[in-house]
Protein backbone atom coordinates (compact mmCIF):
# COMPACT_ATOMS: atom_id res chain seq x y z
CA UNK A 1 0.00 0.00 0.00
CA UNK A 2 2.92 2.53 1.04
CA UNK A 3 4.38 1.68 -2.56
CA UNK A 4 0.73 2.42 -4.00
CA UNK A 5 0.68 5.66 -1.78
CA UNK A 6 4.09 6.68 -3.22
CA UNK A 7 3.28 6.32 -6.60
CA UNK A 8 -0.48 6.83 -7.41
CA UNK A 9 -1.70 8.77 -4.24
CA UNK A 10 -3.08 12.11 -6.06
CA UNK A 11 -2.51 15.45 -4.07
CA UNK A 12 -4.56 18.37 -4.73
CA UNK A 13 -5.21 21.52 -3.47
CA UNK A 14 -7.56 24.11 -4.96
CA UNK A 15 -7.33 27.89 -3.58
CA UNK A 16 -10.44 29.37 -3.12
CA UNK A 17 -11.49 27.93 -6.20
CA UNK A 18 -14.99 29.37 -5.94
CA UNK A 19 -13.84 32.55 -4.42
CA UNK A 20 -14.97 35.93 -5.92
CA UNK A 21 -11.11 36.86 -5.62
CA UNK A 22 -10.24 33.59 -7.82
CA UNK A 23 -9.28 35.98 -10.50
CA UNK A 24 -7.37 38.59 -7.99
CA UNK A 25 -5.03 35.35 -7.32
CA UNK A 26 -1.26 36.25 -8.38
CA UNK A 27 0.17 34.41 -11.34
CA UNK A 28 2.65 32.74 -9.20
CA UNK A 29 0.11 31.12 -7.08
CA UNK A 30 -0.26 27.88 -5.82
CA UNK A 31 -3.49 26.83 -7.79
CA UNK A 32 -3.21 22.88 -6.84
CA UNK A 33 -0.22 20.22 -6.73
CA UNK A 34 -0.53 16.92 -8.14
CA UNK A 35 1.71 14.02 -6.51
CA UNK A 36 4.12 17.52 -5.43
CA UNK A 37 3.77 18.83 -9.11
CA UNK A 38 2.93 22.60 -8.79
CA UNK A 39 0.02 24.39 -11.32
CA UNK A 40 0.30 28.42 -11.01
CA UNK A 41 -1.95 30.66 -11.46
CA UNK A 42 -0.64 31.63 -14.69
CA UNK A 43 -0.31 28.18 -16.07
CA UNK A 44 -4.03 28.03 -15.61
CA UNK A 45 -5.17 31.77 -17.11
CA UNK A 46 -2.93 30.99 -20.39
CA UNK A 47 -4.64 27.61 -20.41
CA UNK A 48 -7.71 29.12 -19.95
CA UNK A 49 -7.70 31.77 -22.70
CA UNK A 50 -6.35 29.29 -24.85
CA UNK A 51 -9.82 27.32 -24.48
CA UNK A 52 -12.18 29.90 -24.88
CA UNK A 53 -10.51 30.55 -28.66
CA UNK A 54 -11.48 26.84 -29.47
CA UNK A 55 -14.98 25.84 -30.54
CA UNK A 56 -16.37 23.31 -28.29
CA UNK A 57 -19.92 21.74 -27.15
CA UNK A 58 -18.74 21.93 -23.52
CA UNK A 59 -18.83 25.22 -21.12
CA UNK A 60 -15.19 26.27 -20.86
CA UNK A 61 -14.76 26.77 -16.71
CA UNK A 62 -11.91 26.89 -15.28
CA UNK A 63 -12.73 24.29 -13.17
CA UNK A 64 -12.64 22.18 -16.45
CA UNK A 65 -9.47 23.56 -17.43
CA UNK A 66 -7.92 22.83 -14.10
CA UNK A 67 -9.28 19.17 -14.02
CA UNK A 68 -7.64 18.91 -18.00
CA UNK A 69 -4.36 20.33 -16.68
CA UNK A 70 -4.43 17.97 -13.77
CA UNK A 71 -5.54 14.60 -15.94
CA UNK A 72 -2.28 15.94 -18.29
CA UNK A 73 -0.23 15.90 -15.81
CA UNK A 74 -1.11 12.89 -14.15
CA UNK A 75 -0.45 11.53 -17.49
CA UNK A 76 2.80 12.51 -17.62
CA UNK A 77 3.85 11.57 -14.18
CA UNK A 78 2.69 7.68 -15.55
CA UNK A 79 4.64 8.06 -18.18
CA UNK A 80 7.41 8.96 -16.67
CA UNK A 81 7.20 5.97 -13.87
CA UNK A 82 7.39 3.82 -16.67
CA UNK A 83 10.04 5.07 -18.27
CA UNK A 84 8.25 5.53 -22.11
CA UNK A 85 10.88 7.93 -22.75
CA UNK A 86 13.08 4.98 -24.00
CA UNK A 87 10.16 3.33 -25.95
CA UNK A 88 11.30 3.38 -29.80
CA UNK A 89 7.71 5.13 -30.63
CA UNK A 90 7.88 7.34 -28.43
CA UNK A 91 11.29 8.49 -29.02
CA UNK A 92 10.54 8.60 -33.24
CA UNK A 93 7.54 10.86 -32.22
CA UNK A 94 10.03 13.17 -30.21
CA UNK A 95 12.67 13.58 -32.96
CA UNK A 96 9.50 14.59 -35.35
CA UNK A 97 8.81 17.17 -32.77
CA UNK A 98 12.14 17.85 -32.31
CA UNK A 99 12.73 18.06 -36.37
CA UNK A 100 9.91 20.28 -36.82
CA UNK A 101 10.77 22.88 -34.19
CA UNK A 102 14.08 23.27 -35.27
CA UNK A 103 12.88 24.20 -38.82
CA UNK A 104 10.62 26.45 -37.27
CA UNK A 105 13.03 28.43 -35.24
CA UNK A 106 15.42 28.39 -37.93
CA UNK A 107 13.26 29.32 -40.78
CA UNK A 108 10.03 31.33 -39.20
CA UNK A 109 11.36 34.80 -39.90
CA UNK A 110 12.39 34.11 -43.33
CA UNK A 111 8.96 32.19 -44.28
CA UNK A 112 6.76 35.05 -42.93
CA UNK A 113 8.77 37.68 -45.08
CA UNK A 114 6.62 35.35 -48.23
CA UNK A 115 4.13 37.50 -50.30
CA UNK A 116 2.29 35.73 -53.19
CA UNK A 117 1.16 38.55 -55.72
CA UNK A 118 -0.98 37.91 -58.84
CA UNK A 119 1.61 37.56 -60.89
CA UNK A 120 3.27 35.01 -58.98
CA UNK A 121 0.36 32.99 -59.16
CA UNK A 122 0.18 32.87 -63.29
CA UNK A 123 3.74 32.28 -63.15
CA UNK A 124 3.31 28.82 -61.03
CA UNK A 125 0.70 28.23 -63.46
CA UNK A 126 2.25 28.61 -66.16
CA UNK A 127 4.61 25.82 -65.01
CA UNK A 128 2.17 23.36 -63.84
CA UNK A 129 -1.48 24.06 -65.54
CA UNK A 130 -4.20 22.26 -64.53
CA UNK A 131 -5.28 19.20 -66.58
CA UNK A 132 -8.46 16.96 -67.02
CA UNK A 133 -7.21 12.94 -67.71
CA UNK A 134 -8.39 9.60 -68.24
CA UNK A 135 -5.95 6.80 -67.50
CA UNK A 136 -5.80 3.36 -67.43
CA UNK A 137 -3.55 2.03 -65.08
CA UNK A 138 -2.14 -1.48 -64.87
CA UNK A 139 -1.06 -1.79 -61.00
CA UNK A 140 2.42 -3.19 -58.91
CA UNK A 141 2.15 -3.66 -55.76
CA UNK A 142 4.86 -2.16 -53.27
CA UNK A 143 6.67 -5.27 -52.64
CA UNK A 144 6.65 -6.76 -55.99
CA UNK A 145 8.38 -9.70 -57.86
CA UNK A 146 9.80 -9.16 -61.28
CA UNK A 147 7.77 -11.67 -62.81
CA UNK A 148 4.46 -9.26 -61.61
CA UNK A 149 6.35 -5.90 -63.30
CA UNK A 150 6.89 -7.34 -66.23
CA UNK A 151 2.92 -8.91 -66.69
CA UNK A 152 2.05 -5.07 -66.25
CA UNK A 153 4.31 -3.84 -68.66
CA UNK A 154 2.95 -6.45 -71.05
CA UNK A 155 -0.16 -5.86 -70.52
CA UNK A 156 0.23 -2.17 -71.03
CA UNK A 157 1.96 -2.32 -74.36
CA UNK A 158 -0.80 -4.96 -75.32
CA UNK A 159 -3.54 -2.14 -74.70
CA UNK A 160 -1.22 0.76 -76.04
CA UNK A 161 -0.98 -1.06 -78.93
CA UNK A 162 -4.74 -1.81 -79.27
CA UNK A 163 -5.26 2.68 -78.93
CA UNK A 164 -2.78 3.36 -81.65
CA UNK A 165 -5.06 1.30 -83.98
CA UNK A 166 -8.66 2.78 -82.49
CA UNK A 167 -8.07 5.78 -80.19
CA UNK A 168 -11.44 6.04 -79.96
CA UNK A 169 -12.10 2.47 -77.88
CA UNK A 170 -9.87 4.27 -74.43
CA UNK A 171 -13.15 4.44 -72.58
CA UNK A 172 -13.64 1.15 -73.24
CA UNK A 173 -10.20 -0.74 -72.59
CA UNK A 174 -9.96 1.79 -69.59
CA UNK A 175 -13.39 0.11 -68.05
CA UNK A 176 -12.27 -3.28 -69.14
CA UNK A 177 -8.38 -3.49 -67.98
CA UNK A 178 -7.99 -0.47 -65.38
CA UNK A 179 -7.10 -0.85 -61.90
CA UNK A 180 -7.94 2.28 -60.74
CA UNK A 181 -11.13 3.52 -59.04
CA UNK A 182 -11.93 5.86 -62.09
CA UNK A 183 -12.43 2.65 -64.39
CA UNK A 184 -16.14 3.07 -63.63
CA UNK A 185 -15.99 6.76 -65.84
CA UNK A 186 -13.96 5.59 -68.46
CA UNK A 187 -10.65 6.48 -66.39
CA UNK A 188 -11.83 10.29 -66.66
CA UNK A 189 -9.80 11.58 -63.37
CA UNK A 190 -11.49 14.83 -63.76
CA UNK A 191 -9.55 18.24 -63.10
CA UNK A 192 -6.01 17.47 -61.33
CA UNK A 193 -3.28 20.10 -59.97
CA UNK A 194 -0.44 19.09 -60.54
CA UNK A 195 0.28 18.72 -56.83
CA UNK A 196 -1.81 15.50 -56.97
CA UNK A 197 0.02 13.53 -59.72
CA UNK A 198 2.94 11.50 -59.67
CA UNK A 199 5.66 13.58 -61.17
CA UNK A 200 5.97 11.44 -63.73
CA UNK A 201 2.21 11.21 -64.66
CA UNK A 202 2.59 15.03 -64.89
CA UNK A 203 5.38 15.28 -67.26
CA UNK A 204 3.57 12.71 -69.56
CA UNK A 205 0.76 15.27 -69.94
CA UNK A 206 2.70 18.62 -69.97
CA UNK A 207 2.14 20.72 -72.88
CA UNK A 208 0.35 18.17 -74.95
CA UNK A 209 -2.70 18.82 -77.00
CA UNK A 210 -6.04 17.33 -76.29
CA UNK A 211 -6.78 13.89 -77.43
CA UNK A 212 -3.49 12.94 -76.89
CA UNK A 213 -2.45 9.45 -75.50
CA UNK A 214 0.62 8.50 -74.16
CA UNK A 215 2.32 5.57 -74.23
CA UNK A 216 2.84 3.53 -70.99
CA UNK A 217 4.06 5.34 -68.15
CA UNK A 218 5.15 3.70 -64.83
CA UNK A 219 4.62 5.39 -61.98
CA UNK A 220 5.23 4.14 -57.93
CA UNK A 221 1.49 2.80 -58.55
CA UNK A 222 2.48 0.93 -61.82
CA UNK A 223 1.86 1.35 -65.39
CA UNK A 224 -0.39 4.28 -66.39
CA UNK A 225 -2.15 5.11 -70.16
CA UNK A 226 -3.09 8.71 -70.32
CA UNK A 227 -5.29 10.41 -72.23
CA UNK A 228 -5.38 14.33 -72.31
CA UNK A 229 -9.49 15.61 -71.90
CA UNK A 230 -9.09 19.31 -71.37
CA UNK A 231 -6.55 21.77 -69.79
CA UNK A 232 -8.02 24.51 -67.36
CA UNK A 233 -7.22 28.44 -68.39
CA UNK A 234 -6.25 30.86 -65.94
CA UNK A 235 -9.41 32.54 -65.36
CA UNK A 236 -10.94 29.42 -64.14
CA UNK A 237 -9.12 28.15 -61.59
CA UNK A 238 -8.80 28.33 -57.84
CA UNK A 239 -7.23 31.16 -57.06
CA UNK A 240 -7.75 30.91 -53.40
CA UNK A 241 -6.23 27.25 -53.90
CA UNK A 242 -3.38 28.21 -56.27
CA UNK A 243 -1.94 31.20 -53.89
CA UNK A 244 -1.74 28.26 -51.71
CA UNK A 245 0.21 26.05 -54.09
CA UNK A 246 2.23 29.06 -54.77
CA UNK A 247 3.24 29.64 -51.48
CA UNK A 248 4.15 26.35 -50.59
CA UNK A 249 6.70 26.35 -53.92
CA UNK A 250 8.08 29.42 -52.32
CA UNK A 251 8.34 27.96 -48.68
CA UNK A 252 10.10 24.71 -50.24
CA UNK A 253 12.27 26.38 -51.77
CA UNK A 254 13.79 28.08 -49.00
CA UNK A 255 13.17 24.65 -47.11
CA UNK A 256 15.52 22.62 -49.83
CA UNK A 257 18.22 25.33 -49.59
CA UNK A 258 18.37 25.07 -45.97
CA UNK A 259 18.86 21.75 -45.59
CA UNK A 260 21.34 21.54 -48.23
CA UNK A 261 23.42 24.75 -46.40
CA UNK A 262 22.91 21.96 -43.42
CA UNK A 263 24.48 18.88 -45.73
CA UNK A 264 27.36 21.28 -47.05
CA UNK A 265 28.23 21.77 -43.46
CA UNK A 266 27.81 17.81 -42.12
CA UNK A 267 30.02 14.89 -42.92
CA UNK A 268 28.19 12.44 -44.31
CA UNK A 269 29.14 9.05 -46.16
CA UNK A 270 26.56 7.06 -48.08
CA UNK A 271 27.00 3.69 -49.07
CA UNK A 272 26.18 3.79 -52.65
CA UNK A 273 25.44 -0.14 -53.09
CA UNK A 274 22.84 0.13 -50.65
CA UNK A 275 20.97 2.49 -52.92
CA UNK A 276 20.89 -0.11 -55.98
Amino acid sequence: MKKLSKYFSLTIIVLAFFSPTFAEVKKDSVVATINGDKILMGELNSAYIQNLRVVSNRPVTKKKVLIDIINRKLGIQKAQQNNLIKDPVVKQKINDILFHAQISKDLAPELKKITIKEQDIKNYYKKYPEYRTAHILLRIRVKKTKTEAQAALNQAIKISEALKKAPEKFSELANKYSQSISAQTGGDMGFQPATKLAPEYFKAIKGKRLGFISTPIRTQFGYHIIKVLAEKGYDKINKALYSKLTFDASRDRIIKKYFLSLRNKAKIEIANKSLQ
